[in-house]
């Protein structure tokens, strides 16, 4: 489990496919991983297969492959980096699993004096769990729903997110991993909807 919090950002430097799965290797700034141990990688809680002298290596499943960007990745392309929770560790975005719900697209990108209002794009089977000020992972990012629109939903980010996360890499129409509130989706099944 993770908070959305992104602690630093790594670089993609090796994709290697497999049958219908893949090996990802990630430069990232620690040196103490451990076999076995979760690392949200864009969102996506990967499980590292091997330390290396500069990073890590994790496997990716068809599932994950088929579910998010990992399937575009390059070397090179910066990616949003955090740890798995420890107890006893503040909380201070949300609960996020790294089970991304599905991708959407950056619709449009605006700088304002204080902040920059994204809108991201959406399917309906997703914007379904949108609600204004409600959190969702963005990249791994826990971020707060601003507004929800016709085709998705708006964010307001803070100067700090942007310079501290993959958010100034980002362009209109790239895609991005979206992970839904958890309390949303556990809801609806609750509820008899899914």
């Amino acid at each position: 489990m993770f908070t959305g919090i992104i602690e630093t950002t790594g670089a993609i430097t090796t994709l290697r496919r497999a049958g219908r799965s893949a090996r990802l290797e990630l430069r990232a700034p620690w040196s103490d991983l451990v076999l076995g141990e979760s690392v949200c990688v864009d969102g996506v809680c990967l499980t590292v297969v091997s330390a290396l002298k500069n990073g890590f290596a994790a496997d990716v499943s068809a599932e994950s492959l088929r579910r998010t960007i990992i399937g575009d990745y390059r070397p090179g392309r910066r990616v949003n980096l955090e740890r798995a929770l420890k107890l006893g560790d503040r909380l201070g975005g949300h609960l996020v699993y790294g089970h991304v719900d599905g991708v959407g697209k950056v619709a449009r990108i605006v700088k304002r004096a204080e902040h920059w209002d994204i809108d991201l794009s959406v399917d309906q089977g997703l914007r379904k769990y949108i609600a204004d000020k409600c959190s969702v992972a963005v990249n791994g990012i826990s971020l707060t729903v601003a507004q929800k629109l016709r085709t998705g939903f708006s964010l307001a980010v803070v100067p700090h997110t942007f310079k501290a996360t993959t958010v100034a890499c980002w362009r209109t129409g790239d895609g991005v991993n979206i992970e839904m509130d958890m309390v949303a989706k556990h809801l609806e099944s609750l509820m008899g909807k899914k």
